[in-house]
């Protein structure tokens, strides 16, 4: 089964897309409780918003083809949280972001099953990742990850109020040289129109927190988006009216990235 696409670029920006898809194998589904098999705690319609813009900057773009609910690929294969002491899914979740049951009593995956699900579905992306920075990096000498992400603005289980709109996580500066993280921040802090945050409730993923190593000529950055933004919550229509001043804005962070490993 291809669990992801790759489109390479010519420039060394990587756009990373793991929770896109809100597809879910038809025998994993029939175990599930009926509202867990929508799959709502997608990231909606992230590749539409990235994909004019990767485009235009000649980014390369790596999209997971099943949903979070399968797999999550952000998140460490052995299983360990990235906020001790909070509550949150695992890599093969079992509840969703609304601390329901994804499956119904007696049906959830097994051990076995989920290093199944680890080896089917997750190393494949994460191999794409290793090998598609190996090539920007012979062919640049830098690279930047970009690790593009969505959420509802209000998600009582993880996080308190209403998340502000850009969320910049950068594993609290480790996985993106100082230079980079601060060109960025001022960047939204020059823009009134959305809110903004750098490594606050969200400081990134595993993927931001492995492969970022600006020592190494790799700077890592998280964007975790509130929906509301540019799309309906409620619907989960994509606004294009709404989405392209975002759009505009994600632009310029992007150009901020390239500049940055073109120095």
């Amino acid at each position: 089964m291809d669990t992801y696409t790759l489109h390479r670029g010519h420039v060394p920006l990587l756009i990373s897309l793991p929770h896109d898809s809100s597809v879910i194998p038809a025998a994993q589904s029939a175990r599930m409780l009926p509202h867990a098999r929508h799959s709502v705690d997608t990231d909606w319609h992230v590749a539409q918003l990235y994909a004019p813009l990767a485009e235009e900057l000649g980014a390369s773009v790596l999209t997971a083809k099943l949903s979070r609910y399968v797999v999550d690929l952000n998140r460490p294969a052995d299983g360990g949280p990235l906020y001790p002491g909070r509550q949150e899914t695992g890599v093969v979740p079992t509840m969703g972001f609304d601390g329901q049951a994804l499956y119904a009593p007696g049906r959830e995956p097994d051990a076995a099953e989920v290093q199944q699900r680890i080896e089917t579905y997750w190393r494949p992306y994460h191999q794409a990742i290793g090998l598609e920075l190996e090539r920007l990096l012979a062919a640049h000498g830098r690279a930047v990850l970009w690790d593009g992400h969505s959420i509802r603005g209000h998600v009582p289980m993880l996080f308190s109020g209403r998340l502000p709109d850009f969320n910049l996580g950068t594993a609290g500066g480790a996985s993106c040289s100082p230079g980079l993280q601060g060109r960025l921040a001022d960047c939204l802090h020059a823009q009134s129109v959305y809110g903004q945050v750098v490594n606050g409730r969200f400081k990134g993923g595993h993927i931001t927190r492995h492969y970022g190593h600006p020592g190494h000529a790799i700077d890592a950055v998280q964007l975790e988006l509130v929906q509301e933004t540019y799309m309906d919550e409620a619907s989960f229509e994509f606004l294009p009216e709404r989405a392209r001043p975002v759009q505009q804005l994600i632009r310029q962070l992007l150009r901020i990235c390239l500049e940055h490993a073109r120095r």
